[in-house]
């Protein structure tokens, strides 16, 4: 059996998004977040230019990469969380890099706006989409 297209969720980045307080509470603000993406698990993400098809649709693997003070956040059903030992950036390439050496062709795709970062998951077949993509 396939596994499941993947969206690696860059927490810091995606959190930061939203002029909304998270820097009073960066763990809270990942909280709601990780909660916010639980449903896209089942539905997929909401139809947008840069969404691509495989993720427009469920079931998917959605991971939220989290550092810093957001570290210790839990799983809950629909997302698993990735706590980065050190830099949240290495550790979403990492991964992406781990998918695509497992899984060959597996359809990924990351939730950042950072540009660098983007470009580093590229060269593993990842594609990228902005925060707005799960936070609309």
């Amino acid at each position: 059996m396939d596994p499941l297209p993947l969206v690696v969720v860059d927490a810091a980045n995606t959190v930061g998004s939203v002029p909304d307080g998270w820097w009073r509470d960066r763990h809270a603000a990942t909280v709601r977040l990780r909660d916010a993406l639980a449903p896209l698990a089942g539905s997929g993400l909401p139809e947008r230019a840069d969404v691509p098809r495989f993720a427009r649709h469920g079931p998917l693997e959605l991971l939220l990469v989290v550092e810093g003070a957001a570290r210790g956040v839990p799983p809950v059903d629909g997302v698993a969380v990735a706590s980065a030992p050190g830099s949240g950036d290495d550790h979403m390439v990492e991964l992406i890099a781990r998918a695509a050496h497992d899984h060959p062709g597996r359809p990924v795709l990351l939730i950042t706006a950072d540009r660098a970062l983007r470009e580093r998951a590229r060269v593993h077949g990842a594609v990228s989409a902005g925060p707005k993509a799960v936070r609309g």
